[in-house]
């Protein structure tokens, strides 16, 4: 934690994210309007600043965008949070798996990942969401899958590397079975890297997540989304622009934080950029 709060990356983006973090858990208490009251008579109401009512401006229901936008955080942070565990956790099983045991089990699960690689990764998000229907839900999932290859890649790397370390071969010598060896003792050795994946994949995950809502793909009403929100501005994008600004900039300072933070960890946890 020391090392987090020398580091100006790390520290930036871990206070980015806990701003975000503080929002979505409070949100019910922040708002200062509720975010799905409707008032046709106060549609597209100019930001007004801390001095008026509605301090970023009303929607084309007359609905507040400032509380929309806090509430909105909640669905960001779960898709991140649920789509990068998914990922985390088959990504570094068969990463893991392909790396130590190797042979045919290694080439059938890396030209698996290369088949999935072969598609963009926003499109690939795109067809399943599509095939499987719009919701939070199975953008998660559309998400979790475009996101597992990389961390396959970054796992199965750091097994090849660490397996013929000695002790690994310490390991077999005492009789450990390959599984107590692969998971308790191998990957507790190359958790950095992976927590930099991770954290770096928190933030495109709610890039994805923006994409799809906007394209009527993700979250569906009453369900509120930043990338919905930016949907819906788009047709008043001349007359209200601040409808696509101010949840626009909530996307890109939330995704910083993530960067921020990954790009951190990396300089934390590499010697050679330790001391830059």
């Amino acid at each position: 934690m020391k090392q987090i709060l020398r580091n100006k990356s790390a520290l930036t983006g871990l206070i980015l994210i806990g701003i975000l973090v503080f929002v979505a858990v409070f949100a019910d208490y922040i708002v200062p309007k509720d975010p799905y009251e409707m008032d046709i008579w106060e549609s597209y109401r100019a930001p007004e600043g801390f001095k008026g009512e509605y301090i970023l401006g009303t929607d084309d229901m007359g609905r507040d965008v400032l509380s929309r936008i806090i509430m909105g955080s909640r669905v960001s942070l779960l898709v991140a949070a649920v789509a990068t565990g998914v990922s985390l956790v088959f990504g570094v099983t068969l990463g893991a798996i392909a790396g130590y045991v190797g042979g045919t089990t290694d080439a059938i699960i890396m030209r698996l990942m290369d088949l999935i690689l072969a598609f963009p990764s926003i499109l690939l998000a795109i067809a399943i969401v599509a095939s499987m229907g719009p919701g939070v839900v199975n953008a998660m999932l559309a998400i979790a899958i475009v996101r597992i290859p990389a961390m396959v890649r970054i796992t199965r790397s750091m097994v090849l590397e660490l397996k013929e370390e000695e002790f690994v071969m310490a390991g077999r010598a005492l009789g450990l079975s390959n599984t107590r060896i692969l998971f308790r003792h191998i990957l507790l050795n190359c958790y950095a890297p992976i927590l930099v994946v991770a954290t770096l994949n928190m933030g495109t995950a709610i890039t994805v997540e923006a994409t799809l809502s906007f394209l009527g793909l993700g979250a569906q009403p009453p369900v509120i989304s930043w990338g919905r929100m930016l949907a819906l501005g788009r047709d008043a994008i001349r007359s209200a622009p601040y409808m696509t600004l101010y949840p626009g900039l909530a996307i890109v300072f939330t995704v910083l934080g993530f960067n921020f933070l990954g790009d951190g960890l990396r300089d934390i946890s590499d010697p050679q950029l330790r001391g830059r």
